[in-house]
């Protein structure tokens, strides 16, 4: 048998980890690294002799792991060009393979567990939470009863996020009271329902999901260590499979990861891993690095001294995190860290968008080299960025906005329609919706107008773009006359009803009036069970209003795509839940749990594909920390927005008692000096990896003030105080 090799590749950032990893295993292969596989200037890692040989005639089975999906794409573009497309490879995340896996050999589950033999569903994250909550209304209100205070929503996820930090931790749910117990003790209000009765809440929500096919993602992790992993007849295939494993930024996996690892390796597999000490931007939420990095004991470890890009880092890096740590130790930074100081915040925000647009008209730098990063970016810095810019013809790209979908007015606009067309549902409506909803589906299209601005896109409009045939005074009239509320049957009643109906005009009485017929002809066909379920209506008035989307800005058509697909996977549940009831509800029931749900703010849109094409392409980018770090984004400036902030050291990116389910937890009672310990170590990585993904400067963004009013005086202030400040 040919022995196997297992590489363990540990560097800060952009230290060219993910090129040595390509080149190793291009090594495995004997392909040639030639200037087309030139993605990144790193050096070659050292000649080594390699017994590995594989025919083209008899490729190998090739399992390649990254952090997350944006990370995903990027590393399977950059293998496809290594091999020229000759070697065909399975790239996934951690809990996408779990998920597939746990699909795909579902029948073995079946009969270790003995539920129910149907393909599993999976769960989002908002079914999740509502039907968890309907199982466990009767201990919600007993709660509730005895401590009002409570939010129940809140304790719901809470319990759900520790089965899921269970799961990928590798902990028993039968564990959870003896963990909670050890590291909350005396802090049992955060928690308030006995560590007893949260086990067999989740034993029951467990045991009703596998008895309907429906699988969250903690319970598919659960699953899958469990159960799927150590049972021989998966793991055979596993062998059958896989013979080469590549794993990227394994700082950022959760712990089953390396139970899965240690299975491939025991099998013989050719393992290559890389290892960010910097990274670790997952760690509160699931991710172990330290559980991973005791892999490094197994495999061969190359460290990549040198840094083969410019970066702020290289140079200050460990000197601007010692001084942020040490701030009485006298120091002068460097002249490529600047300021941007104001009183204001209002001030601050304006100011630093001005320095941008001045920076791009001048040519000094690109949109696309600049990122203004905020440790949280509240939807008054988010709107004042893009309004600043996109008014000045310049592109801003907000990283992973995730605003909810019921912020946009074309996802309202299709949920009042919905509410009108299908009886039952017309305490959702009101005057106001009605009158916004008239608005948006009066759009005509204009091809090649001159170039505007669209007061709901990220993005400048060229062409096409639209312009509403009922205005919004008219859409107010037409409300008010025209509007006919009713709990079962809301009806638009003709134009003529609005006694000085000419003052409408003919092109917006027209659009009106086309309204109303199309809402008759689909109650008709409704009634004639031509209407599948309301996704289908939904579908039906995207192609009849806006021509399929095709015309829509792209982060408006983003959300209609988020809607649908939401939209899709909800009744698929509901579906399945009816299955065996003897009667179905009023379709009007599950359409007002819907909107309700969408109303609440819990589903966001989250646009795929996430890059953007043409000109919006080379766009500033708008994010937070966490988001930024999480996409490993690289530009020439850096704007630090609110440096002043205490949100630096103490801002929150993990889940409730995340500290608990780390391997190398002590089993002591976590302290507010455990706290602080761990918020140092979490700042010092961000500074560090932040420099490591700067090449020419970072702006530090201070108002005195916050939005608050408060005065901030965050862990940065001193080096804000010492820095050069600009102009």
């Amino acid at each position: 048998m040919v022995a196997s090799e297992r590489i363990w590749i540990i560097g800060t950032t952009r230290s060219g980890k993910t090129t040595h990893l390509i080149r190793q295993f291009c090594a495995w292969l004997q392909i040639e690294a030639d200037s087309a596989f030139a993605v990144a200037t790193a050096p070659s890692p050292p000649a080594r002799a390699t017994t590995a040989k594989y025919s083209t005639l008899t490729p190998p089975g090739v399992l390649v792991f990254a952090a997350i999906g944006d990370n995903r794409l990027d590393l399977s573009d950059r293998l496809t060009i290594a091999t020229h497309g000759n070697y065909p490879v399975y790239s996934t995340t951690p809990l996408g393979f779990f998920q597939d896996e746990v699909a795909l050999f579902y029948p073995l589950l079946v009969q270790q567990l003995g539920v129910s033999a149907q393909f599993p569903l999976r769960l989002n994250p908002e079914n999740e939470q509502e039907l968890a909550t309907q199982l466990w209304q009767p201990e919600l209100d007993s709660i509730i009863s005895q401590q009002p205070a409570i939010n129940s929503d809140r304790l719901v996820r809470r319990i759900l996020d520790l089965l899921q930090l269970a799961a990928l931790a590798g902990i028993p749910i039968e564990d959870l009271p003896t963990v909670l117990q050890q590291g909350l003790a005396g802090q049992e209000s955060e928690l308030p329902l006995p560590f007893e009765q949260l086990t067999e809440l989740l034993h029951r929500w467990q045991q009703w999901c596998l008895e309907r096919g429906l699988l969250s993602y903690g319970l598919i992790a659960g699953l899958y260590w469990q159960y799927l992993l150590p049972n021989p007849t998966y793991q055979m295939h596993l062998a059958q499979r896989y013979q080469i494993l590549l794993a990227d930024d394994v700082d950022e996996y959760p712990a089953i990861a390396r139970n899965l690892f240690e299975v491939l390796i025991n099998q013989g597999v050719h393992a290559a891993f890389t290892f960010n000490p910097d990274g670790a931007v997952r760690l509160g939420l699931g991710a172990d690095p330290a559980y991973l990095a005791e892999l490094a004991d197994q495999c061969q470890v190359e460290r990549l001294a040198e840094r083969p890009v410019p970066a702020l880092e290289t140079e200050w890096g460990d000197a601007i995190a010692e001084f942020v740590m040490n701030p009485l130790a006298f120091w002068v930074p460097p002249e490529s860290v600047r300021t941007i100081q104001t009183s204001s915040r209002a001030e601050l925000l304006r100011r630093t968008a001005e320095v941008i647009i001045e920076a791009i008209q001048t040519r000094q730098v690109e949109p696309s080299e600049i990122a203004v990063i905020g440790p949280g970016l509240d939807a008054i810095a988010r709107y004042t960025f893009i309004d600043i810019l996109t008014k000045n013809n310049i592109p801003i790209a907000s990283l992973n906005d995730q605003r909810p979908l019921n912020s946009f007015p074309v996802i309202r606009a299709l949920l009042t329609l919905l509410a009108l067309v299908y009886p039952g549902a017309g305490r959702l409506v009101d005057r106001d919706a009605i009158a916004e909803m008239l608005v948006i589906l009066s759009q005509k299209q204009i091809i090649n107008p001159p170039s505007t601005t669209d007061s709901d896109s990220q993005f400048p409009v060229s062409s096409p773009f639209s312009t509403s045939l009922i205005d919004p005074v008219r859409a107010g009239l037409l409300a008010d006359y025209c509007f006919a509320p009713h709990p079962e049957h809301p009806r638009l009643l003709p134009p003529t009803t609005f006694p000085r109906w000419d003052r409408l005009g003919y092109q917006a009485s027209d659009a009106y009036q086309s309204v109303i017929q199309w809402i008759a002809k689909q109650q008709a066909q409704l009634e004639q069970r031509l209407i599948p379920n309301p996704v289908a209506l939904c579908d039906r008035a995207i192609q009849h209003f806006f021509l399929g989307g095709g015309t829509l800005p792209y982060n408006q058509l983003a959300a209609i795509r988020q809607l649908i697909e939401t939209a899709q996977h909800y009744w698929e549940v509901n579906n399945r839940l009816r299955k065996g009831q003897r009667s179905d509800p009023p379709a009007s029931v599950t359409l007002t749990r819907f909107i309700q749900l969408l109303r609440t703010g819990t589903i966001t849109a989250n646009p795929y594909p996430v890059r953007p094409i043409g000109p919006e392409s080379n766009a500033v980018t708008l994010a937070t920390v966490f988001q930024y770090r999480s996409n490993r984004g690289v530009h020439r400036w850096q704007f630090w927005l609110d440096a002043g902030s205490p949100r630096w050291l103490s801002g929150v990116d993990s889940l409730f008692a995340a500290h608990l389910f780390l391997h190398d937890w002590s089993g002591r009672t976590w302290t507010g000096a455990d706290a602080l310990t761990a918020n140092e170590q979490r700042l010092r990585r961000i500074l560090l990896d932040l420099l490591g993904r700067v090449g020419e400067r970072v702006y530090l963004c201070h108002s005195d003030l916050a939005t608050s009013g408060q005065e901030q005086t965050g862990v940065l202030l001193p080096l804000v105080n010492l820095a050069t400040p600009l102009g």
